[in-house]
């Protein structure tokens, strides 16, 4: 169950986990050295004269040669403060886009290197940690013997789905896709039970597109005809490499019927913004009621397959869909269901297969729908597995903590989300529309944050997990099982609140609603987005508008839907909740006129809840950062007020690029806005930018008292 033990080729992320970075490996997280976040700004300081140690950027924290200021602040408040960095910069052949984060991102990759190449030449006993990781990742390097074996790994798999004779053996094959890596037009999940935290439940919903989308398949703009045709192209190479003797013409017309019954999966698909919505999502029911229902289908079946038994209650996540897919699988041949299982599980296991098949998936998924021009190397995407949550990263982790995470940091940082905790309880007691019924919730909910840094305090044992050092495909198979049947296990028992969903060599971070939690992960703990020798100011902008996003969430349209225990319960007073969604509307219209592609806008009701986790955790940071002061006037630094030093600092904790086909991407799957407008969009909303930068009606940028959205 994926949702739980792994993230899928797409990079989805559970629907109740909410990170602050955008894929594939966007980082801009939190860090050590509290006392770094206190204000370095007053000159009685009996320490002033000593030398102090330079940060990063410049004197004091900012990249200024980065600016272009041709442009003015209430133009383009993202390409001044990043224009001409932007306009030096290039990005790279491997990668779909390049920016500070990448920087983060390559240092943890090259700590995780050097521990498994430590481990790889230490050859330890069978079963322990050093064998564990040294032989995957050997297995992972050894391209000499993949090449030799080609397909055929995936041979078993390909001619049982070929001789699938009937709807009770396709059932079957649909229902085991986690354990093959395959796919299925109905699709479930492990998930936390939104009414009762306490609790796993299972999820059925829409599966089964290959594609990002529905607009993929739908929309009609050249651009995506074009996607189209490259996907038939790239069906049609794939289903060759099965030796089942097609010939072009026939692999290219299998190719086409794969199209035709996928596009009609995604009429089925619900709209973005509505698969987010957790109350649309949220429709439990139990398995004998659902059999009744849909009694066509067979759903013990299904379930069994998938290693899922004894289940009594289930949500159906997207109900009006189920109906139209059981008779989609009833009245589709099964020569098209072959083809499409064949063609699925040979593209997802890709990368387990020999060069020439890795390479050929890659043209498509990395170069036509991302924009790379060459695949990363082969020890960057063999230490991404390795080190994963759903590979060996429980084992990892424990190595990378010790040698980089010193315990001072966890208490540093600590100390700064109650800066931040601080600064958000400020807030919420001065918002004029909430009433203090709601108020009260709200704070409670504040106060029961639990705030997860560095590593968890239990690890997960996976010694049970046999790996050898020649044997990739049989090596990424049993993790994959060891973490499906890890998750079947345990859905009958408590929840785990301990449990961590990344691991602590990850650049990223989460806030999970069920558990009512914030977590940041030991690898994101780092300069530059924490600088300890930076002003105070840029500290505030990068790190605590980081932790602010997060707190954020708890509190956006979908997280505001839950308790301070998590539960998913309406904690608002009816006019409190209208007086929300009244502020949370025009946040959205505001972003749905974002075009960062040409014809093609940011969806602002999809992107709400990262918005406003964007918009209040400047807010609060702003607001943690006078707070530091201690009553104490901000000064001035080489001629930049505190303020100018602040927004300056957010704008280019942001500074990156990212290729037409990759934005495209995220804005037809990805919850967060693109970069830019994840300045630009917020600043505008927030008096205090428009006094620092002089921005005056006129301005692009420029929004009217009455029309800047506050909402926390």
């Amino acid at each position: 169950m994926p949702t739980l033990a792994a993230f899928s080729k797409h990079f989805s992320t559970p629907p109740t986990i909410l990170s602050f970075c955008r894929k594939p490996f966007g980082l801009w997280f939190i860090v050590l050295f509290i006392s770094a976040c206190t204000s370095t700004e007053r000159s009685s300081d009996t320490t002033a004269n000593q030398p102090r140690p330079k940060p990063v950027f410049g004197s004091w924290g900012v990249d200024l040669a980065a600016r272009d200021q041709s442009i003015k602040p209430g133009e383009d408040f993202f390409n001044y403060a990043n224009g001409a960095w932007l306009a030096r910069h290039k990005i790279p052949p491997e990668r779909s886009s390049y920016g500070l984060s990448l920087i983060v991102h390559e240092k943890a990759q090259q700590r995780v290197k050097a521990i498994i190449e430590e481990f790889g030449a230490s050859s330890g006993p069978k079963g322990s940690s050093a064998q564990q990781i040294g032989d995957y990742y050997a297995s992972w390097m050894n391209t000499k013997t993949l090449n030799e074996l080609g397909i055929t790994p995936l041979l078993p798999d390909l001619k049982r789905i070929a001789a699938i004779s009937n709807i009770t053996e396709l059932t079957v094959e649909f229902g085991k896709f986690h354990y093959t890596a395959g796919i299925s037009p109905i699709a479930q999940s492990l998930g936390i039970d939104p009414a009762d935290p306490d609790k796993y439940s299972i999820d059925i919903a829409l599966g089964g597109l290959g594609l990002p989308d529905r607009d993929y398949y739908l929309e009609q703009s050249e651009q995506f005809q074009r996607f189209r045709l490259a996907y038939k192209k790239h069906i049609s190479q794939m289903l060759r490499f099965a030796q089942f003797d097609y010939t072009v013409e026939t692999a290219d017309e299998k190719a086409d019927a794969i199209i035709q019954l996928e596009t009609q999966i995604a009429t089925y698909q619900w709209l973005r913004s509505d698969r987010r919505d957790r109350d649309k999502t949220y429709n439990p029911t139990t398995v004998t009621a659902l059999s009744q229902l849909h009694a066509k289908f067979d759903w013990k079946l299904f379930l069994a397959a998938g290693h899922i038994t004894n289940l009594h209650e289930i949500n159906i996540a997207h109900p009006n869909t189920i109906q139209p897919l059981i008779d989609l699988i009833y009245s589709t041949p099964l020569s098209i269901w072959k083809d499409y299982l064949h063609y699925h599980l040979i593209s997802n296991n890709a990368s387990l297969l020999s060069e020439p098949i890795d390479n050929a998936n890659f043209e498509f998924w990395g170069k036509v729908l991302s924009g790379r021009q060459q695949q990363l190397l082969r020890w960057q995407r063999g230490v991404s597995r390795v080190g994963a949550k759903n590979g060996l990263g429980e084992a990892l982790g424990q190595i990378y903590v010790q040698r980089h995470f010193p315990e001072s940091s966890k208490l540093q940082m600590q100390q700064l989300v109650e800066n931040l905790r601080k600064a958000y309880a400020e807030r919420i007691d001065a918002i004029s529309w909430m009433g203090e019924t709601t108020k009260k919730e709200a704070h409670a909910k504040l106060a029961a944050f639990k705030a997860k840094i560095g590593y968890p305090d239990h690890w997960l044992d996976i010694s049970k997990i046999h790996i050898e050092k020649d044997n990739l495909f049989h090596n990424a198979r049993a993790v994959r099982r060891f973490f499906e049947d890890f998750d079947t296990a345990r859905l009958q028992g408590p929840t785990d609140r301990e449990e961590w969903f990344m691991m602590p060599q990850t650049v990223n971070a989460y806030y999970l609603s069920n558990f009512n939690e914030i977590v940041f992960p030991a690898a994101i703990l780092e300069p530059p987005f924490f600088d300890p020798n930076a002003d105070a100011a840029v500290n505030y902008a990068s790190i605590g508008a980081v932790i602010g996003h997060e707190m954020g969430h708890g509190f956006d349209d979908q997280g505001s839907k839950s308790d301070a225990r998590g539960i998913k319960r309406n904690w608002w007073t009816d006019e409190d909740r209208t007086a929300f969604d009244s502020r949370t509307s025009k946040l959205a219209e505001q972003y749905s006129r974002f075009e960062p592609v040409p014809g093609n806008f940011i969806d602002g009701n999809f992107t709400l809840g990262e918005n406003i986790g964007d918009l209040g955790g400047v807010a609060v940071a702003h607001r943690a950062y006078q707070l530091s002061l201690n009553g104490a006037p901000p000064n001035s630094i080489n001629g930049y007020s505190a303020d100018q030093r602040f927004f300056l600092a957010y704008a280019q904790s942001w500074r990156s690029k990212t290729r037409d086909q990759a934005t495209l991407q995220y804005l037809k799957s990805d919850p967060h806005s693109p970069a830019a407008f994840r300045v630009n969009g917020v600043v505008r909303n927030i008096d205090a930018w428009y006094s620092a930068f002089d921005i005056k009606a006129g301005d692009a940028l420029y929004l009217t008292p009455a029309n800047r959205v506050s909402i926390w």
